[in-house]
């Protein structure tokens, strides 16, 4: 009875974990765009910047202040080897997210996102000369072919953005490599990973920030009807985006690495119907069937790559490597202002 009672609280905390995560992503994405297209604020740089102060100070007070989750101590000298490198990359991973948002709707942006697989793997593979099993290359199949027809059928297509997005994948992908090698040693979760990248993120977009985007926001401000209720939104995105991290905390630890695989690529589906409803960008039958494909291969490449991961080494062949890891893991170095990680926005 006992182990009845604890499975089903279980179950249910997973359940709530994942949509308390689902809310919170959806609603970040959404709330981005508002910003973009409905109170007309078109600073992509600016917006990044309000999300990673918002996030450092979230960081600071969850660890420091309210002591929900302990400091991991990184030595003075790794901070500026390791983590300075990985915090500019990951800079440049949500710039580019938001520059995507900026000019392409929010499932056409999503769909793309899923394409961050086949960019590690083929990443991986070109310039580390890493080994992969045939299992994984086909795996990728249905997510390249999934992309190409959503791209070529989109009806609202910006190549700008599209480029954004695409580059984006590139800058999520060489982040999580790099992982590997600049945090090795260091177990980070999402929170402590914001806690020491988001600060270096806004010095380093801060005075582009300022250079590229501030006479624009300044006559922004002189023109909007309502530019204070209008700050309230951009800062509360910026709230949420670091709520978004910690909610990511939150589901690594309650779900396991399958479970958290499927219901990544569900709530891009989630986060396409929203934004559909809300704003209702065109979406043609095959640009729909396109996103599904892709939707579905990503979930058979999380598949694949979990069950090889589990099989047992035969003495005498070369290791599989574990990279792209599990979602588990790869979501534990990837603060996500953006979703997917993820993510990331």
């Amino acid at each position: 009875m006992e182990e009845s009672f604890v499975f089903q609280w279980s179950v249910i905390r997973s359940l709530l974990s994942i949509l308390q995560w689902w809310a919170f992503n959806v609603t970040v994405i959404i709330v981005n765009k508002w910003i973009f297209q409905k109170l007309d604020f078109k600073f992509p740089l600016s917006v990044s910047c309000v999300h990673f102060i918002c996030s450092s100070i979230g960081a600071y007070v969850v660890i420091k202040l309210l002591k929900l989750k302990p400091l991991i101590t990184v030595d003075p000298e790794d901070r500026w080897r390791r983590i300075f490198p990985m915090s500019f990359v990951f800079c440049i991973n949500i710039v580019l997210g938001n520059v995507s948002l900026r000019y392409i709707p929010v499932s056409f942006m999503q769909t793309i996102k899923s394409f961050t697989p086949a960019t590690t793997v083929v990443l991986q593979w070109l310039v580390w000369r890493k080994y992969f099993d045939w299992r994984i290359w086909a795996s990728l199949v249905p997510i390249v072919g999934g992309i190409l027809l959503t791209s070529v059928t989109e009806l609202s297509f910006n190549m700008f953005g599209f480029c954004a997005a695409l580059f984006g994948c590139l800058a999520t992908s060489t982040k999580t490599i790099l992982a590997e090698s600049l945090l090795h040693g260091y177990k980070f979760d999402s929170i402590n990973t914001v806690y020491y990248m988001a600060p270096f993120a806004t010095m380093i977009l801060a005075v582009p920030a300022m250079l590229l985007e501030g006479n624009g926001i300044l006559e922004w401000l002189n023109t909007h009807p309502y530019p204070w209720s209008a700050l309230i939104i951009i800062f509360s995105s910026g709230v949420l985006a670091f709520c978004l991290n910690f909610s990511i905390f939150y589901v690594i630890h309650s779900t396991t690495a399958v479970t958290f695989n499927v219901a990544g690529n569900l709530k891009v589906a989630v986060a396409v119907l929203v934004s559909w409803l809300i704003f209702r960008n065109p979406i043609s039958y095959l640009n729909s069937v396109g996103c599904a494909v892709t939707l579905v291969g990503c979930t058979f490449y999380g598949y694949v790559r979990h069950k090889l991961s589990q099989q047992p080494q035969i003495p005498g062949t070369p290791r599989t490597p574990r990279t792209p890891r599990t979602p588990r893991s790869k979501m534990e170095l990837l603060p996500l202002v953006n979703d997917k990680l993820e993510d990331k926005v």
